[in-house]
């Protein structure tokens, strides 16, 4: 009899991929199998957790075969990894960014597609309801036609975390990082983007990447959209701290807003989920209503990982399939591309 169980083993063992093996160490449906991770910290995180170590990807990969593989390594790392992992049969799930380039990319896709392994890739706020209720709230026409929306993505980060070599270099700051998780949302909820535009700038901590953005979408609805990004600003508006939903950052004293969707009938914020419309005719001249909508809380990495489960013990098809996470990647780095030029890049 089959057991109820997935194996699922961990390739790097650095913030995102402790967040990732924690979650699996929670869930019923997950057994975690190994971790790979070269570094001594790494090895003894998975002594802690009482799983297997190894110093490489390839090294676990040919010891063992996990039902499934969670990747978590640097992102320009991803192609080799997640291209192992299909040659081996083994599905993954690829934490965003997909890949380091856009070659990368259209390699796992292709070679997913061809194997008929399944590549997820994780752009785990696709499954916090928040989101969720967002999409469909914009979907139902609730807010008419949307006409603009403002994204606010500033945080503190600590010097501690760019004491790892590659963050400090292009590729490995906030906007491949960060910014990525919002240009999925908006594509998510509002629509494909169209265009680009964008400047980026290094002068706070004069690093050869970026630590601050601003950012301008036309998507294919004819809606603009405004993105501001610094992972140098001592600001309580940006998603994570604003949500909670990570559980790595101490709630917010007070709820603030990080998004905001306008539109011809209505407008919504986020993650308050606040809609506001007028309830009699629509005049400057009459008071705007507002109105919460409830929905139930839940994890959107434990939520991940039971879609995940579901596409492979019931063909369940993947919301993210790398394909998405192609797409996704595209528009992410035309933002390099247009602060670079200096103009409108058009997103194919």
């Amino acid at each position: 009899m089959q057991s109820a169980q997935l194996t699922i083993a961990v390739l790097g063992a650095g913030i995102i991929g402790r967040k990732h093996a924690e979650t699996i160490l929670r869930s019923p449906l997950w057994k975690l199998a190994a971790i790979a991770e070269p570094t001594d910290t790494g090895r003894q995180y998975a002594g802690s957790l009482g799983v297997s170590w190894h110093a490489t990807a390839a090294d676990l990969l040919n010891e063992i075969k996990p039902d499934a593989a969670l990747i978590a390594t640097p992102n320009e790392t991803h192609r080799e990894v997640t291209l192992a992992c299909i040659d081996r049969g083994v599905p993954a799930i690829i934490e965003k960014p997909i890949a380091g380039s856009l070659e990368d990319a259209a390699a796992i896709v292709a070679a997913s597609e061809r194997a008929g392994v399944p590549v997820l890739v994780g752009h785990h706020r696709r499954y916090n309801p928040i989101i969720q209720c967002a999409r469909a709230v914009i979907a139902e026409g609730r807010l008419g036609s949307l006409t603009n929306a403002a994204v606010l993505y500033t945080f503190y980060t600590p010097p501690q975390y760019f004491d790892v070599h590659w963050r400090r270099q292009p590729g490995g700051g906030p906007v491949l990082i960060n910014l990525i998780h919002e240009i999925d949302l908006i594509r998510h909820v509002c629509g494909e983007i169209e265009s680009v535009q964008a400047f980026t700038s290094s002068a706070t901590r004069g690093f050869e990447v970026e630590d601050t953005a601003a950012v301008l979408l036309r998507l294919a609805s004819g809606a603009l959209v405004t993105l501001s990004l610094s992972d140098t600003a001592v600001a309580p508006w940006s998603w994570d701290l604003a949500s909670g939903e990570s559980g790595l950052f101490p709630p917010q004293p007070k709820p603030v807003q990080t998004h905001f969707f306008c539109g011809t009938e209505g407008s919504l914020t986020l993650p308050t989920l606040e809609h506001w419309s007028y309830r009699s005719g629509q005049s400057w001249s009459l008071p705007i209503s507002r109105e919460t909508i409830a929905v139930e809380r839940a994890d959107p990495f434990a939520e991940q990982l039971n879609h995940f489960y579901r596409v492979l013990r019931y063909g369940e098809p993947a919301r993210v399939p790398a394909a998405e996470g192609e797409l996704t990647l595209r528009a992410t780095l035309a933002v390099h591309e247009a602060a670079r030029l200096a103009h409108t890049v058009t997103v194919a």
